[in-house]
């Protein structure tokens, strides 16, 4: 894909949750079905960072099901990242207080996934697993999202995990419907990669006008998320399909790091 092409796709993107950010929020209070599955089967042990983490509904679930591992969230949206440390300090604030088990160190810092250079906003942190929910489907270009993978394969030990989930938007007739042409935002077909879709958006809070916005996003075969995970120095251990009517809107994909 062209450079200035993706730089439009990620301008776009970012502008949304910049824009969208708080309003997007209350869509998203609780995690999916598929986040909690995945949270259920991970080791509890060492520093985990969740990239993409929004309004914090993971680190909640996190610190609500009793982990001790401690949880670092990374995201570019200031209002979302706003959210998530209220909602996070004041489970905390709660249980500190009231003197119950210890529990794990939360933080939260902005980073921008879409730049080459997100990684040093974690100061050389090793961490023992990472999480990317919905996160990949948003990054233009398979050269992009092929370095975000080896990126996150630079922070992790050998055997650590990588578990990411993307949109299956062919499987929910909802979001085919929400497809918009690329000339909205003065691109063409041709400009864009197989498979990259733009959407639209809408949300209205009660008395108000509705809100709109276009994000781009990127649908994945089987084929290139094994390309994905091969390429960045993982190995899958298990997909499944959870979420949305139908369960099928969320594919998740849990893997580990291969020896160098």
């Amino acid at each position: 894909m062209n450079p200035e092409v993706e730089q439009i796709l990620l301008d776009l993107n970012r502008d949304f949750y910049t824009r969208f950010g708080r309003a997007f929020a209350l869509t998203r209070q609780r995690i999916q079905p598929g986040v909690r599955r995945v949270l259920e089967r991970l080791p509890d042990d060492g520093t985990w960072l969740d990239l993409g983490c929004g309004n914090g509904a993971l680190a909640l679930a996190w610190l609500e099901s009793g982990r001790q591992s401690q949880y670092i969230g990374l995201d570019v949206s200031e209002p979302l990242l706003h959210e998530a440390r209220e909602i996070t300090g004041a489970w905390l604030a709660q249980h500190l207080q009231a003197e119950e088990m210890p529990v794990p160190r939360v933080i939260f810092l902005q980073g921008d996934l879409g730049r080459e250079d997100w990684v040093e906003v974690l100061e050389n942190q090793k961490v023992e697993g990472a999480l990317a929910m919905a996160v990949l489907h948003h990054l233009p270009g398979e050269a992009r999202r092929q370095r975000f993978v080896r990126q996150v394969r630079s922070l992790l030990p050998v055997g650590g995990w990588f578990v990411f989930s993307v949109w299956q938007v062919r499987n929910s007739p909802r979001l085919m419907a929400r497809r918009q042409p690329w000339e909205r935002i003065g691109l063409t077909q041709e400009d864009v990669e197989a498979g990259d879709m733009l959407l639209d958006w809408r949300f209205a809070l009660p008395d108000q006008e509705e809100q709109s916005g276009l994000r781009y996003v990127h649908g994945f075969d089987m084929a290139e998320i094994e390309r994905l995970a091969r390429g960045g120095g993982f190995e899958i251990m298990e997909s499944f399909e959870s979420d949305g009517h139908g369960g099928r809107l969320g594919w998740y994909h849990l893997c580990r790091a291969a020896g160098v």
